[in-house]
C-alpha cells in the first residue's frame, strides 16, 4: 500500500496497492459503515459509479477501483486474465483492511462479484449484480472474429483517448482476448454452477435493450438465461429491470441500483445497530 494510507476505517484515502507486477489505483471513503466493494465493467473506470455512491451517501463505506491499465492511474500487467481480476478484489480488500463486504458488479465485473462470492461465502455479505454474470453460450466462431473486428477498429481512435483515462492502456487483442475469456466464462455450463453455488443474498438490476457491438435482442436472448438460475437458487432473485439500456443504467437508473445495494445491505446494518 501506498505509505499515505489511513487506518482502515478512518479518513477517506485513495492510492495505489500493489498486487502481482502492477498496482492499481483506489478510493476508499472510510468511516465505519458496511463496506461496499464496487467492481467495474470490463473497460471502465470506477467514476463510473459517483451517482450511485452519492445516492447512498456516507451511511455506507465505498471503495472502488480501477483494474489493471484502466482508468489514469493503473499501471499496465502482463496478465490481463479474469482469474487476475478476482485476485484483484482480495488485493484490494487486504489493502484496505476489510473482511467482509457488500459487492456490486457491473457487466464484467458481476460476473467477477458472482465468481468472488460463491468462492467466499464467509466474507460477502451480499451481492448486487448490474446487467451482468448472465449464463448463456453467447460465444461461437463467428461472434469471436466480431469482437477482434470490433476491436481492431475501435484501436484507431482509442490511443487518443488514452491519456483520459477513458479508454484502457491495452492492445486491441488483449481487449478481444479478455471480451472472448467473457463469453467462455459466461457459457451456461461454466457461470450457471457458479450461480447456483452462491449462498448469500444476490439481487441483479437488469437494463433493457442493446450493448455495444450486440444487434437485435441478442442481449434480452442473454438476459433470459438468468430465468433458470433464479428458478433453481432461492438466494438469488431480480430487484428490478429497467428502461435504460447496458451502457447507460449506472448513470439514468442509479436510483434502482442503489436501492438494491440498501435491502442487500439491510439485515447487516440493523445487526450493527442492535449491537451498539
Amino acid at each position: 500500500m501506498t505509505k499515505n494510507s489511513t487506518s482502515p476505517t478512518g479518513s477517506p484515502w485513495h492510492g495505489l496497492v500493489p498486487v502481482d507486477d502492477t498496482a492499481l489505483a483506489v478510493t476508499d471513503t472510510g468511516g465505519p459503515g458496511i463496506p461496499l466493494v464496487y467492481l467495474n465493467g470490463q473497460f471502465a473506470t470506477q467514476g463510473y459509479w459517483r451517482r450511485v455512491i452519492a445516492d447512498l451517501g456516507s451511511g455506507f463505506r465505498h471503495i472502488t477501483y480501477d483494474e489493471r491499465a484502466r482508468g489514469r492511474k493503473s499501471k499496465r500487467s502482463a496478465d490481463y486474465s479474469f482469474e487476475a481480476a478476482v485476485r484483484d478484489v482480495d488485493a484490494v480488500l487486504a489493502a484496505r483492511g476489510v473482511h467482509q463486504a457488500v459487492l456490486v458488479g457491473w457487466s464484467y465485473g458481476a460476473v467477477v462479484g458472482a465468481h468472488w462470492a460463491r468462492r467466499n461465502p464467509e466474507r460477502a455479505l451480499g451481492v448486487v449484480l448490474v446487467d451482468g454474470a448472465f449464463p448463456h453460450d453467447w460465444l461461437d466462431e463467428a461472434m469471436a472474429q466480431r469482437i477482434r473486428r470490433m476491436f481492431r477498429r475501435m484501436n484507431l481512435f482509442m490511443p487518443l483517448l488514452r491519456p483520459t483515462g477513458l479508454t484502457p492502456r491495452m492492445t486491441a487483442d488483449q481487449m478481444a482476448n479478455s471480451n472472448i475469456e467473457l463469453g467462455e466464462l459466461s457459457r451456461e455450463r461454466e457461470l450457471g454452477p457458479v450461480l447456483d453455488a452462491i449462498t448469500v443474498p444476490v439481487r441483479y438490476v437488469v437494463a433493457s435493450g442493446t450493448s455495444l457491438g450486440s444487434r437485435g435482442d441478442e442481449q434480452e436472448q442473454i438476459r433470459a438465461g438468468l430465468d433458470a438460475v433464479i428458478a433453481r437458487n432461492p438466494n438469488i432473485t431480480i430487484g428490478a429491470k429497467v428502461a435504460s439500456n447496458h451502457g447507460a443504467i449506472l448513470k439514468k437508473d442509479f436510483r434502482a441500483v442503489a436501492d438494491a445495494v440498501r435491502l442487500v445491505a439491510a439485515p447487516h446494518r440493523e445487526a450493527a445497530a442492535d449491537s451498539r
